[in-house]
């Protein structure tokens, strides 16, 4: 799914991540990313919202994606993060190096304004459900 941002002439590529994001499904999503990966300014966020699983090649991959679009003065954003993928993100330590948002719809605008009181991280599910994560002292 290819979104215009208006204020922009250039595109914002939304990816859904697949439920599962696993060795082989992070393959996949990246072959299909990397061609806006390689253009000028690549701005991309993955929508999260279907994600229940995410094993260390789906952070692998996410890693690669925002160096490729870095190296080029893009960006890769995420919306939708899910409690599961929010953990995974956290326990890697990978969460800092994406702005996350409640919604595609606000990443996208993101490219183009500053939106206050949009970003966001999500609760981790252990949180969530009652067995909030040690905090450092």
């Amino acid at each position: 799914m290819v979104e215009i941002n208006k204020n922009k002439s250039r595109p914002v590529v939304v990816k859904r991540v697949p439920e599962r994001l696993n060795r082989i499904q992070a393959r996949k999503l990246l072959s299909e990313v990397r061609p806006f990966l390689e253009s000028d300014h690549p701005q991309v966020v993955f929508d999260f919202s279907n994600v229940r699983q995410m094993d260390t090649a789906g952070v692998e991959m996410l890693l690669y994606c925002v160096s490729q679009a870095m190296k080029r003065d893009g960006d890769v954003k995420l919306a939708s993060v899910s409690p599961q993928a929010a953990t995974v993100l956290e326990l890697t330590r990978t969460w800092r190096l994406f702005e996350t948002y409640e919604n595609s719809t606000d990443a996208v605008r993101s490219f183009s304004c500053f939106l206050p009181n949009t970003l966001r991280f999500p609760t981790p599910a252990a949180a969530r459900d009652g067995n909030p994560t040690e905090k450092a002292a």
